[in-house]
C-alpha cells in the first residue's frame, strides 16, 4: 500500500494526457467506422479516467503540497490542463457512444470550473515568482495544452447545443463556445511564438526534444476541430452566424499550420531516436505524442465535411493507422514499466 501511495504522492500532472489520448482515438475509429476497435477504445478509457479520478483526488486531498509544487512550477505546472482536456474528451465519447447529454453536460461544467482554478493559479504563479528559468529550461510543447483545454470546451459547447431545448440558453452556450475557440487560438499562437524562438534561436538537445512537442501539431489540430464543428452547427444560432466567414478562414489557416508541422517533428523524432540513437523507453509525456496524431485524423475528418472539400477525408482514413500504431506502442511500453516496477519494489 505504501508503495501505491508513493507513487500516487509523485504522480506525474499530466497523466490524463493518456484519457485524451485513448479518447481521441476512440472518437477517430468511430468517424471512420471502425465500430469494434471504437467501442473497445471507449470502455476502455472510462476506466483509465474513473482510475485517474480517483488517484487525482487522493493527491490532492493527502499530497496538497505536491500538488501546489507541481502546479506553480513552469514545467510541472501544464500538465494540469490534461485534466480539463481529458474531461471533455471522454465527454464527447459519452456524447457519441452511449448518448449520455446530461452526463457530458455536467463534465462540460466541472471542466469549465477546474480550467478557471488551473488557468489563474497556473499564470499567477509563474507571473509573481521571482526566481524564474530561462526560456530553454522553462518552456516546452505541454505549455500548449492550456490552449488545447480552452478548445476543448469550445467542442463539447457546441457539440451540447444542439440537445439544448432553451433558446437563450442554447444561444449562451453556442457564444461561450465561439469565445473559447477564439481564446485558444490566442493562448496559441502566443505560445508557440515562444517554442518557435526556443526551436530556432536557442540550443535544443535532442534529449530534450520530449513527445509534447508533438502538441505543437496537436493543440491546432484541435483548433480545427473546434472551428469545423462551429461551422457546422452554425445554423443552429443566428449570432454565430455573422462570424462563420471569419471562422472559416481562421479554422483553414489552423489547420494548415498544424499540416505544416507534421514532417518538422517527424523529421526531429528521426534525429532524436535514429541519428542519436536516444532509448525507446516508457515516458510518461508519450502521450502527448499520440493525441495530435489522433486528433489530427478527428480534425481533418470534420473540416473535411464543415468546408465541402471530400478529399481531406482522405488524409484521415491515412492518418488512422499511424495513431493507433502508437498507442498501441504507448500502452504495451507502459505495461511493461508498470510490471517492471512492481517487481523492483517487491524485491
Amino acid at each position: 500500500m505504501s508503495v501505491i501511495f508513493d507513487k500516487i504522492k509523485h504522480l506525474f500532472p499530466g497523466y490524463f494526457a493518456l484519457v485524451m489520448a485513448t479518447g481521441a482515438l476512440s472518437i477517430a475509429t468511430y468517424l471512420l467506422d471502425y465500430d469494434k476497435w471504437s467501442n473497445y477504445l471507449f470502455y476502455l478509457n472510462t476506466l483509465f479516467i474513473i482510475t485517474l479520478a480517483i488517484v487525482v483526488t487522493i493527491r490532492f486531498l493527502f499530497f496538497f503540497s505536491y500538488v501546489k509544487e507541481d502546479l506553480t512550477s513552469h514545467l510541472r505546472g501544464p500538465g494540469f490542463f490534461t485534466i480539463v482536456a481529458g474531461i471533455n474528451v471522454y465527454a464527447t465519447e459519452l456524447l457519441f457512444f452511449v448518448n449520455k447529454t446530461n452526463l457530458a453536460l455536467i463534465l462540460w461544467l466541472i471542466s469549465i470550473i477546474l480550467w478557471t482554478a488551473i488557468m489563474y493559479t497556473f499564470f499567477t504563479a509563474i507571473t509573481i515568482q521571482e526566481d524564474k528559468p530561462s526560456l530553454a529550461e522553462g518552456i516546452n510543447g505541454a505549455w500548449l495544452i492550456a490552449a488545447v483545454a480552452t478548445q476543448s470546451i469550445s467542442v463539447v459547447g457546441t457539440l451540447l447545443v444542439s440537445s439544448i431545448r432553451d433558446e437563450q440558453w442554447a444561444e449562451f452556450i453556442f457564444f461561450v463556445s465561439l469565445s473559447m475557440y477564439l481564446l485558444g487560438c490566442m493562448l496559441y499562437l502566443s505560445i508557440i511564438t515562444l517554442i518557435f524562438y526556443r526551436f530556432t534561436f536557442l540550443h535544443l538537445k535532442y534529449s530534450s526534444y520530449t513527445p509534447p512537442y508533438w502538441i505543437n501539431m496537436g493543440a491546432v489540430a484541435i483548433t480545427t476541430l473546434a472551428g469545423s464543428l462551429i461551422i457546422l452547427n452554425s445554423q443552429q444560432s443566428l449570432l454565430i452566424q455573422q462570424f462563420i466567414p471569419f471562422v472559416k478562414g481562421f479554422t483553414l489557416f489552423f489547420w494548415v499550420t498544424g499540416t505544416w508541422w507534421i514532417p518538422l517533428l517527424v523529421i526531429l523524432m528521426y534525429w532524436r531516436y535514429i541519428i542519436h540513437k536516444f532509448p525507446l523507453n516508457y515516458d510518461q509525456q508519450m502521450w502527448g505524442m499520440v493525441f495530435p496524431v489522433a486528433m489530427y485524423t478527428i480534425a481533418t475528418f470534420k473540416l473535411s465535411k464543415a468546408l465541402e472539400i471530400p478529399f481531406l477525408a482522405n488524409i484521415s482514413t491515412f492518418f488512422i493507422y499511424p495513431a493507433f500504431l502508437i498507442w498501441l506502442l504507448g500502452i504495451i511500453l507502459m505495461v511493461i514499466h508498470l510490471v517492471r516496477d512492481i517487481l523492483l519494489k517487491d524485491k
